[in-house]
């Protein structure tokens, strides 16, 4: 009888740790390659992830994974229609691909701005709604200027989709304690992955649907430097 209970004990505990999120430290500067192919691992299993960016940290999963994309939609209490997030690319070849064109111009702000603290907004290629499910006419580009982000971005060989992690309190937007956020999303994602204290203030948005750039939020990069 001891030993049945003991057996049920450990089951349950077994549960309860496979619930947890992990917390893994990986250097902001130079990403233990080890450590990042746990974190693609990861992602490839449908896992959902927080990792730091240039601006504030994100939460992702693998953008062709449908399974993860309904969790990350679940975990941050988006509506699937209203589905409003961005890919985050390593460079702007892979942009190409989910978008329906990029004009010189156009091209030529990206190169000079990215990687950097910037999310571009174009109409999407027919390949996004085939992804996500849904009739996408938009999607939002990022390609951060952060090594952790970028190396799991290329080892996974695609973007992720991702979004902001927020912060419920009225006046601090964003958390940026990678220990307060594994504290508030421990149990609702697979990992967080700590690569130093964030920032508060999120990429700006340029939106290039109307054939010009137009800012619809400053956020830290300045479009005009």
């Amino acid at each position: 009888m001891i030993s049945c209970l003991c057996r049920i004990s450990y089951h349950y505990l077994y549960v309860y740790i496979k619930m947890q999120a992990e917390l893994l430290k990986i250097h902001p500067d130079n990403p233990e390659p080890r450590k990042i192919k746990h974190a693609v691992e990861i992602l490839q299993n449908g896992g959902v992830i927080i990792y730091p960016t240039d601006t504030v940290y994100g939460i992702g999963c693998d953008l062709f994974n449908r399974r993860a994309v309904e969790k990350l939609v679940q975990v941050q209490k988006i509506k699937p229609q209203k589905l409003n997030l961005s890919f985050i690319c390593s460079d702007v070849s892979h942009i190409s691909e989910f978008v329906t064109r990029i004009e010189t111009p156009e091209f030529k702000i990206l190169k000079r701005t990215l990687p950097g603290p910037f999310t571009f907004i174009f109409e999407s290629s027919s390949l996004v709604p085939k992804i996500l499910g849904i009739n996408k006419k938009t999607v939002g580009i990022r390609i951060p200027q952060h090594n952790i982000p970028l190396e799991i971005v290329k080892m996974l060989g695609n973007p992720l989709i991702t979004s902001s992690v927020k912060d419920d309190d009225e006046i601090k937007e964003y958390t940026t304690d990678p220990e307060e956020i594994f504290e508030d999303f421990k149990n609702l994602v697979d990992l967080v992955i700590d690569g130093g204290m964030g920032g508060n203030v999120p990429s700006t948005i340029v939106d290039f649907t109307s054939g010009e750039a137009v800012v619809t939020r400053e956020g830290l990069g300045r479009l005009e430097d």
